[in-house]
């Protein structure tokens, strides 16, 4: 038995091995592509049941089995398991690239739009065949078939070339450490990042402190510690990961840049940017940088400012490995704020408890816990979903919030089932969110960063955008929704992190339980917007970057790519940036998949926008209002694709968004 052939709720991963991943998952393409044939060969009269709804369910069971094998690669690889990751992903990217180039599933589809009831669709039937339709006709349905061959053979390509740059960011990440061998030496660091260090030591069989590139250590590195030479290191060898040797992406990210380029030219899009946007609230590349220009002009007074002002207080001229740790120096001068004073506060048990409390108060739901289930690490923890009026259950999750030299950085939300309507019932939902957050240390809970605490409170935004779903069709569903209103359900949870009345409910002394001081709090809040025209600024120039990559960007023209991306770069950082930078080749968002954030990274700011505006409704009724939170569960979480997000956006807050809403929380206006 091959446990990626039938996924219960429960996933087996106790039991799911290396061995079963090509055989299993090439059991599933055949599947899958016997039961496209079989929407290509209905048996008239064409209908909605044997084309669309069938056609929607052809690909589940391989869609499911493939994205457990492609998440465990991501949080718990082996060798062996991304050797069978390797061998069978451009199987699977070539069954699904095949899909919409597919001669007779296009005929049944424009069989079925000929018929009268295909004319009297309405609501979300209408929306899921003319989003079909569209599709299919934009990845190339009516290409001949020698543009159909090219088309395929892209995304093959594609597919295998952004996962080997995946692996060389993971692989050059983890291949860094520093030691230290006295304390002296980590002079400046807080005493949770040096017993973090000693662990990372240890865990090594070494003697000393262990620094590497993982967030947790980077970052406390860059923040706090007074050696500055060792700052310079870090820094630089953060930002040439993936630059050199076996695992240099220099080629890889020009060879992904020009077969996306190709795709739009064939699929008759003057550039990437345009193909990927179409579907996207902002429509076109052009719009895109509109948008990002507009508030780059608005953002733009405010960060020379904020870093002449730095400059003066450092004395001195700053460096990039610099601007981290004065930064940090000057929020303790104006605001008396040292963000380490939160952590005994902010302990991740208590936050997962305050968090689900007040999911509890705005949506009427239930998180609980639960225990036995198979998982693939001892970190990993498992939770159910269930309405409170109810008790239905709604969905399951699992979380894994801890770095490891075998998961990839960052943090992400995935998902692995959607629940369907089962008669009066709905099947539940299965996800999971992901970080690489601070661990426990010393026998303590881990006691976090405010900004990882946001890090949770994001991701389970995202992850009730899949569990709360209530739309009927699996592509219509939860998070697949245009990538610029995606960022929305996540970015504005992010926000309860910031009030009072919510940190109660979890912002408490891991060993007296007392609240965060009145005191401390007002520092945190007065220090909010602190530099937030650099952070602006950082965001605005990865979507300048990813647009300008993604529009005109020509080889042959704008020479290497690392060094055109580095002076992209250079215009909106606070400091020169060293020669060797080339964070292009570890930038994950945009090169680790066929598509991920590439023409597209704009929509954090979009979204951000869209989210700053949007709380605006809660902080006039009540942070904690039931009756915004159910609107919002069942204008914005509940509906998924079913509408245009622009539609569902006035559903909610009664018109379109106020642009102004981001700048007047950043502290950003005149």
């Amino acid at each position: 038995m091959n446990p990626l052939l039938q996924i219960p709720l429960v996933i087996p991963f106790d039991q799911i091995q290396a061995g079963h991943v090509v055989s299993g998952i090439r059991e599933l393409i055949g599947r899958a592509q016997a039961a496209i044939d079989s929407v290509s060969n209905a048996p008239a009269p064409r209908t909605y049941a044997n084309t669309l709804l069938a056609f929607d369910r052809a690909t589940e069971p391989l869609d499911v089995g493939f994205s457990i094998v492609r998440h465990l690669e991501t949080v718990a690889t082996t060798p062996e398991l991304r050797e069978a990751f390797n061998t069978i992903q451009p199987e699977v990217s070539a069954l699904y690239s095949s899909i919409p180039l597919n001669a007779g599933l296009w005929r049944a589809l424009q069989e079925f739009a000929a018929t009268p009831e295909a004319a009297t669709l309405t609501g979300i039937h209408r929306r899921n065949f003319t989003k079909t339709m569209d599709a299919f006709r934009r990845a190339g349905a009516e290409l001949d078939e020698a543009g159909k061959k090219r088309s395929e053979a892209i995304d093959i390509e594609l597919a295998n070339l952004t996962t080997k740059y995946a692996e060389n960011v993971l692989d050059s990440t983890n291949a860094f450490e520093w030691y230290l061998t006295e304390e002296s030496q980590l002079a400046g660091m807080p005493p949770s990042a040096r017993a973090a260090a000693r662990q990372s030591a240890e865990a090594k069989g070494q003697a000393g402190w262990r620094l590497t590139l993982q967030q947790p250590s980077y970052v406390a590195v860059l923040t706090y510690l007074d050696d500055r030479a060792v700052r310079e290191t870090l820094y630089r060898a953060y930002a040439t990961r993936a630059s050199a040797g076996a695992y240099d992406n220099r080629a890889l990210t020009v060879r992904i840049l020009a077969l996306r380029q190709e795709k739009a030219r064939l699929l008759g899009f003057a550039n990437f940017a345009d193909l990927v946007l179409v579907e996207r609230m902002a429509k076109t590349g052009a719009a895109a940088r509109a948008f990002v220009d507009d508030l780059e002009d608005k953002t733009k007074p405010f960060f020379v400012t904020e870093n002449a002002q730095l400059a003066a207080f450092a004395g001195q001229p700053l460096e990039a490995w610099d601007i981290p740790y004065w930064a940090e120096k000057q929020r303790l001068a104006l605001y008396d704020f040292d963000e380490e004073e939160l952590r005994p506060y902010l302990c991740l048990p208590q936050v997962m408890d305050g968090l689900f409390a007040i999911a509890r108060r705005l949506f009427g739901i239930v998180v609980t816990e639960t225990m036995g289930l198979p998982v693939w690490h001892e970190d990993v923890k498992t939770y159910e979903i269930r309405d409170e009026a109810t008790g239905h259950h709604l969905g399951s999750f699992y979380s894994d919030l801890y770095p490891r030299e075998n998961k990839r950085g960052g943090a992400w939300m995935d998902s692995f089932l959607t629940g369907l309507p089962r008669g009066e019932e709905w099947d539940p939902h299965l996800g999971l969110i992901c970080g690489n957050l601070t661990p426990p240390l010393d026998g303590k809970p881990a006691l976090l960063t405010h900004r990882d605490v946001e890090t949770i409170f994001h991701e389970f935004g995202h992850l009730l955008h899949h569990c709360l779903t209530r739309v009927p069709l699996r592509s219509l569903a939860g998070t697949n929704v245009a990538w610029d209103f995606v960022e929305l359900p996540s970015q504005i949870m992010e926000n309860w992190c910031w009030e009072r009345e919510a940190l109660d409910l979890f912002a408490r002394h891991h060993e007296t339980g007392a609240a965060i001081p009145e005191e401390l709090f007002n520092k945190m809040k007065r220090a909010r917007t602190f530099r937030a025209a650099n952070a602006q600024m950082r965001q605005l120039s990865f979507g300048v970057v990813d647009l300008t990559l993604h529009t005109t960007y020509d080889p042959a023209i704008d020479s290497d790519v690392v060094a055109f991306s580095r002076n992209l770069l250079a215009q909106f950082s606070p400091s020169p940036l060293p020669p060797e930078h080339a964070m292009i080749n570890s930038f994950t968002h945009l090169f680790a998949s066929p598509v991920g954030y590439a023409g597209g990274y704009y929509s954090y700011k979009w979204s951000e926008v869209l989210d700053a505006d949007a709380f605006s409704r809660f902080r006039a009724e009540g942070v904690f209002n039931p009756e915004a939170g159910r609107e919002f569960r069942n204008e914005i979480l509940g509906k998924g694709d079913s509408e245009d997000p622009a539609e569902l956006y006035r559903n909610f807050m009664g018109r379109d968004p106020n642009p102004r809403a981001l700048l007047e929380r950043s502290g950003l206006l005149s």
